[in-house]
């Protein structure tokens, strides 16, 4: 019973890992670690095909193994919650933006400090 919790649960995260994707404001990669984890408890196939996908696979092997993000990835993160801020500031304005800039300084500073 819990090989297919966790499968479900792998699905689940691929999911959200496929909506992230196509939109600037979800993560990509963090979902699909959660995928990675719950598929190597459930179906190491699925978690094989994971790894072994070509955009996303380097970059989860990457953290699974070095816990490492690329530059790249670094400034892609940084730069869409910089983003999100700005806008966050446009369209709501104070106080809200605040949290916006709270969740850069402190999320930001976290992706920057790891490992390349």
């Amino acid at each position: 019973m819990r090989r297919y919790i966790y499968r479900a649960c792998g699905f689940l995260f691929v999911g959200l890992g496929a909506i992230g994707a196509f939109l600037p404001i979800m993560p990509t990669v963090p979902f699909l670690l959660l995928a990675v984890y719950f598929f190597a408890r459930s179906s190491p196939e699925l978690e094989q095909k994971i790894l072994d996908h070509p955009t996303w696979g380097p970059q989860v092997r990457d953290w699974r193994e070095r816990r490492a993000i690329s530059r790249r990835a670094k400034t892609m993160a940084i730069g869409a919650m910089a983003t999100g801020a700005v806008v966050t500031w446009y369209a709501l304005g104070e106080p809200w933006y605040y949290i916006s800039i709270a969740i850069l300084v402190i999320a930001g500073t976290w992706i920057a400090t790891r490992n390349e």
